[in-house]
């Protein structure tokens, strides 16, 4: 059926009104991307969330991948203004500019529009990939000339000392700086007296690098040997640990002093340990507060109250200063209900975050009398455990078992919140806008420029692609060095 006011089949009229929305979705698309971009040097995510791609998976329902990406483009082209207009104005569609800011630096940004606006989606696809294939390969020929340039020498000198100089690739130069700092750390870091009479780090380094050769030798260098001494000890009165002393109750975060008992807890530094609580450190004087370690260190009673929901324990009662008894270490969680727990909630329980390494928070503290129990426990990532206890957010549990996160002004923080609604008054809205702001949509402006002819990617990267500034010298190096031969 044609209609006689366009002189289109019914079919042809619906295919260009598909056209010039998607074009319209495409200019509103942009609109979302400087929000975005806006949103996220404003911070406007910092609301419980690690960053705003964590914030948009939670508010708008994008999966992780998405979210992220459109981050990432939406700070790219706060630095491409021509891809920025082109967006703006409907020409280039979302998927061209997602593939086009992985390449695009101000100095290519001309001749990668033009690519954008002549070629398909796929077409581009194609030659940024293959863009980014070359400077992979130039970055492991800079790599390779690296490796083939590392060398070590060794001489003995007129005073009977071995020189030794050397150079080595990025990774291998870390991984003998790593030992060197262990070996040195295992030769000095016992040696509790004045800074001033360590030896000086050089003299340590050289110690250091003789016993790496010693150790390796018959094997006997462990790396995991000491790791009691890379522990965070807190020390800790236990009236200071269930006190509350806030502006709302349910906080918990007061630090009264003076007590009979007193409780260390204590987690492991090294990521993925379990607690532990060497016995034997002097129990905390009257109202000393919570402190670490030995440097005694103050840190707040929530601090403490967030280290000890999920660490070892060690009891220990005095009276006029004078240890009495010292109690046997325990867990606050004991290991069955931490892997209950764990299979329970698979993650981090706060809304929007998918972390994986958990501690277990009591909703009621156990130094308020909260049971360890898995009615009362619940995972949360490091970062938002800090959240709940120092931060200001808090959780509950509702009558039906549900568990709620609040934020630091009390507002529930929804797990799922519902989209906007939108129908055809949004749509309506969209495109008086765009018109507002200048811009006619038609449908006809991300239509590609190409010919039909079979896409030359060859021609087309030695016509566009151009080095990453840090690759510059090596890629004049090789074509000089082409051209000699």
């Amino acid at each position: 059926m044609i209609v006689k006011e366009t002189g289109m089949e019914s079919s042809e009229r619906m295919g260009e009104e598909i056209a010039a929305l998607a074009a319209r979705i495409e200019a509103a698309t942009y609109e979302l991307l400087v929000l975005i971009r806006e949103f996220d040097e404003k911070e406007g995510w910092n609301c419980g969330f690690l960053n705003c791609a964590r914030w948009l998976s939670w508010r708008i329902g994008l999966a992780p991948g998405s979210a992220r990406e459109r981050v990432r483009v939406a700070r790219a082209l706060g630095e491409l203004p021509l891809i920025s207009e082109a967006m703006k104005r409907g020409e280039l569609s979302y998927s061209k500019v997602r593939a086009l800011t992985r390449v695009a630096r101000p100095d290519t940004e001309k001749e990668l529009l033009d690519l954008g606006k002549a070629g398909t989606a796929s077409q581009v696809e194609r030659v940024v990939r293959a863009w980014r294939r070359i400077d992979r390969t130039v970055e492991a020929r800079e790599d390779d000339l690296r490796n083939a340039s590392s060398c070590l020498t060794a001489h003995v000198d007129e005073n009977g000392m071995f020189v030794i100089r050397g150079r080595l690739v990025p990774e291998a130069g870390e991984v003998l700086m790593k030992a060197l700092e262990a070996a040195g750390d295992k030769l000095y870091g016992e040696h509790a007296g004045p800074q001033e009479d360590r030896p000086p780090a050089g003299k340590v380094r050289a110690d250091a690098l003789a016993l790496v050769a010693e150790s390796a030798l018959k094997g006997g260098l462990d790396p995991g040997s000491r790791g009691d001494r890379y522990q965070v000890v807190v020390h800790v009165n236990e009236e200071e640990l269930a006190a509350a002393d806030c502006k709302t109750a349910e906080c918990g975060c007061g630090v009264p002093a003076g007590t009979s008992r007193a409780v260390e807890v204590g987690r492991s530094a090294t990521p993925g340990t379990n607690g532990h609580v060497p016995a034997g450190t002097p129990a905390a004087s009257a109202g000393a507060g919570a402190w670490v370690g030995d440097s005694h260190i103050r840190v707040s009673a929530e601090t403490a109250r967030r280290i000890a929901c999920d660490a070892g324990k060690v009891v220990m009662r005095e009276r006029s200063g004078q240890i009495l008894s010292v109690g046997r270490k325990t867990r606050t969680v004991p290991p069955p209900i931490r892997r209950a727990l764990e299979f329970r909630d698979q993650g981090c329980r706060f809304p929007g975050c998918t972390s994986r390494h958990c501690d277990a928070h009591h909703i009621e503290h156990w130094a308020d009398g909260g049971e360890t129990k898995l009615s009362n426990l619940v995972l949360l990532c490091r970062r938002h455990h800090r959240l709940l206890h120092e931060g200001g957010f808090s959780v509950r549990k509702a009558e039906d078992g549900a568990v709620r996160f609040l934020d630091r002004r009390g507002r529930q923080i929804e797990q799922s919140p519902a989209p906007p609604p939108v129908g055809d008054d949004a749509a309506r809205e969209l495109i008086e806008h765009l018109e507002d702001a200048g811009i006619l949509i038609t449908g006809k402006e991300s239509m590609p420029t190409w010919d039909g002819r079979p896409l030359d990617l060859r021609y087309v990267m030695e016509s566009l692609w151009r080095p990453p500034p840090h690759l510059e010298a090596v890629v004049t190096r090789e074509r000089d060095v082409a051209r000699v031969a």
